[in-house]
C-alpha cells in the first residue's frame, strides 16, 4: 500500500511541476517521507533547486543522492549537466557527460548538445560547432534539430572575426575627414 501511495505523490509532483510549485513541493515532501531514496523525487527536487531557486549546490546534492541510488537513471544526466554548466563547474560537467555517454539507452543527442554548450561556454567554438553537428545527426525529431540549428548559428556568429566593423568605421572616418577639408 505504501508503494502505491508513494508513487501517487511522485506522479502528483511531476504533474504539477513547473506550473504549481507549492503543490509540487508538498507532493515531493510526502513522497520523500515515504521513501527518502526515491530517484524520481530526488531528481525533481534537484530540478526545483536548480531551475527555480538557482541554488546549484543543493541541487547538485540532490542529483548526487539520486544517482547514488541508481547510476543508470537516464533522465537525470541532462538536468544535472545543465546545473553544472550554470554553476561554472565545467570540468565536472565534461566528466559527467563523458561517463553518461557510455550508458546504454541514454539520449546521446541531448548530452552532445550539452557538451557543445560546455565548449561554447569555455570559448572553444570549433569544438562546440563540431559537437553540435554530432548532436544534430543524433536528433530524432524536428524540434530538436531546429533547436540545434539555432545553437549552431549562434556559435558561428561568435566565431566571425570583428575586422569588418573596423573597416566600416575607417571608411566613415575618411569620408568625414574629406568633408571637413572640403575634398567632397
Amino acid at each position: 500500500m505504501g508503494t502505491n501511495l508513494h508513487n501517487s505523490y511522485v506522479f502528483k509532483a511531476l504533474d504539477a511541476y513547473s506550473y504549481n510549485l507549492e503543490e509540487t513541493l508538498e507532493a515531493l515532501n510526502y513522497a520523500l517521507s515515504y521513501n527518502p531514496r526515491d530517484v524520481y523525487a530526488l531528481s525533481l527536487m534537484g530540478r526545483i533547486y536548480a531551475e527555480q531557486l538557482q541554488d546549484y549546490t543543493t541541487a547538485k546534492q540532490y542529483y548526487i543522492e539520486a544517482l547514488s541510488e541508481d547510476i543508470e537513471t537516464h533522465y537525470i544526466y541532462p538536468y544535472y549537466v545543465q546545473t553544472l554548466l550554470w554553476n561554472d563547474d565545467f570540468e565536472e560537467a565534461e566528466k559527467l557527460i563523458d561517463f553518461a555517454l557510455k550508458i546504454k539507452g541514454i539520449d546521446k543527442a541531448s548530452l552532445l548538445l550539452k557538451k557543445g554548450l560546455l565548449y561554447e561556454a569555455t570559448g572553444k567554438y570549433e569544438l562546440a560547432l563540431a559537437t553540435l553537428k554530432k548532436a544534430k545527426k543524433g536528433g530524432l525529431n524536428n524540434s530538436f534539430v531546429d533547436f540545434v540549428n539555432c545553437e549552431i548559428s549562434r556559435v558561428k556568429k561568435k566565431m566571425k572575426p570583428k575586422k569588418k566593423k573596423k573597416k566600416k568605421e575607417d571608411k566613415s572616418v575618411k569620408k568625414k575627414s574629406k568633408r571637413y577639408f572640403g575634398l567632397i
